[in-house]
């Protein structure tokens, strides 16, 4: 052949591409695999050791992962046959797909028998997957399942969010939902690898999708991009997108973490391999994303802690006042039922500076739900961009700075720690400052979440001190009045040091 199977497949997928509008494809959620991604996403799985070989490309598009698959395949000594199931709905696409299989069909050296299920993937299964008492106790199970799902936030009562309940959790998307529904027609002995945004490792409304993965499921690799826009060729997609690869429950020993610069360049990739238990953390199975020796020294540091936020007392929220939508209650000076309305531009230089002469700063009484006590606490923005060199930025807030005021309110852009039945301390809030402000809480954090906002249930989560440490941290710290970085760094450093010991 003068070309390989998949350099076809996708001189036609460019065609489509060339006449379908983008805004169209986005509508859907339908974005198109590259080549070299498709290849390197089909080298992904073991090299099989049966004479028949069943896939499934659920949401197949033109066809691009199973004609890398079946690239794969050509000279292979084992596999004498393929049973290909791809599942597509759009009739744009179709006609697409139907070629390309014929012609991989013609083309192949090994025999593929193909079918193509022109249903929801999703909807048309819920049976099977709810075990319902009309489900097929014979549904069919594959060898290897390989997916790029539609990336499309769906309402919670859509008719594919409510086929799969029990892995939906406010507003879904439909990445997940095919990713679980993967892992279901996955044989026990077979292999799965789908390329999905990096959302669903944290976060609460990934919950119940992570507590099936890992029930159901056992990561074996996970493969990162360094360039979060290069991944989609030809799509200009800006979702940060990593490779998964799992298989049925088995042996949890340790995970592979593999890191490529972009969808063009597998030729240099980097490896690491992490025990399961580090990347896989806690109650809420959250995933830390590990890349380097560095980032699992900082996991390993930190996981020698026990605690969190909430078991010593503490409590991240996020500020109460959403200031456009309470435009009626704002004012740009004080007076009589007023009080500050703190936004993440106060702090400055690791403290709430108040007032700064900008507009809205005071809010009126009126509506109890935007009115917190004046007491101590730590102030975390919310957003950065992605250009900054930190995610936690942080200030102290202590009910001194001022004290003619009784209560007071928060913006919410920006993130507050409070005690949860008791008022923090002075030395408590520096405390939390030293944790916050130094470099191996934001490395940590970084490794657990890609995007650029701070999500209080993630850091609620995240392992601390017992709170008599963080108190002397405070201590240690107020006695040094030097807020920066290098200064928390230092006691942090002492503290993990005499933890290591």
């Amino acid at each position: 052949m003068s070309k390989s199977l998949i350099d076809s497949v996708f001189m036609e997928t460019l065609k489509y591409l060339e006449e379908m509008p983008k805004a169209k494809r986005k509508a859907i959620g339908q974005f198109f695999t590259s080549v070299e991604t498709a290849r390197y996403m089909a080298s992904m799985f073991v090299a099989p050791q049966k004479a028949d070989l069943s896939i499934l490309d659920p949401g197949s598009g033109s066809g691009i992962l199973t004609a890398a698959i079946i690239d794969r395949l050509q000279k292979d000594p084992v596999v004498k046959h393929i049973k290909a199931t791809c599942y597509e709905t759009s009739e744009d696409v179709l006609p697409i797909l139907k070629n390309n299989l014929a012609y991989i069909n013609a083309n192949s050296t090994i025999p593929v028998d193909f079918e193509i299920i022109e249903q929801n993937y999703i909807t048309s299964q819920s049976d099977d997957f709810n075990h319902t008492s009309l489900a097929n106790p014979n549904a069919p199970k594959y060898d290897w399942v390989i997916g790029n799902p539609p990336y499309r936030k769906i309402m919670k009562d859509a008719v594919e969010a409510t086929s799969m309940p029990s892995v939906c959790h406010g507003a879904p998307n439909l990445y997940f939902l095919f990713t679980a529904m993967g892992l279901f027609n996955l044989d026990e002995q077979g292999e799965m690898v789908f390329i999905i945004p990096r959302s669903w490792t944290s976060g609460a409304y990934f919950q119940r999708f992570r507590d099936y993965l890992f029930e159901h499921g056992t990561l074996k690799q996970i493969h990162l991009f360094v360039s979060r826009d290069k991944v989609f060729e030809k799509e200009n997609v800006l979702q940060e997108t990593i490779i998964i690869k799992a298989d049925k429950p088995g042996a949890r020993d340790s995970i592979k973490i593999t890191c490529s610069n972009s969808n063009s360049d597998f030729n240099h990739i980097s490896t690491i391999e992490v025990p399961y238990s580090t990347i896989v953390v806690g109650p809420e199975k959250y995933v830390y994303l590990v890349t380097t020796g560095e980032d699992l020294k900082v996991l390993q540091s930190l996981s020698k802690w026990k605690d969190t936020l909430l078991s010593v007392g503490l409590k991240m929220r996020t500020g109460l006042t959403v200031d456009f939508r309470s435009q009626d209650y704002l004012k740009n000076e004080p007076g009589e039922g007023t009080v500050p309305l703190l936004y993440a531009q106060h702090i400055k230089s690791g403290r709430v500076v108040f007032p700064i002469q900008r507009e809205s700063e005071y809010i009126t009484t009126e509506k109890p739900g935007l009115i917190q006590r004046n007491r101590n606490y730590l102030l975390v923005k919310r957003f950065t961009s992605k250009e900054e060199t930190r995610r936690f930025q942080c200030g102290i807030y202590l009910a001194s700075d001022l004290p003619e005021y009784d209560q007071i309110s928060t913006q919410n852009k920006v993130n507050f720690v409070e005690g949860i039945g008791f008022d923090m301390t002075e030395e408590q809030v520096y405390g939390l400052y030293v944790l916050f402000n130094s470099t191996i809480y934001d490395q940590y954090y970084r490794i657990l979440n890609g995007s650029t906002q701070v999500n209080s249930t993630e850091v609620n989560a995240m392992p601390v001190p017992p709170l008599v440490e963080i108190e002397k941290l405070g201590v240690a710290l107020m006695s040094m009045n030097d807020l920066s970085v290098s200064a928390c760094d230092g006691l942090l450093g002492a503290l993990i040091n005499e933890y290591n010991r």
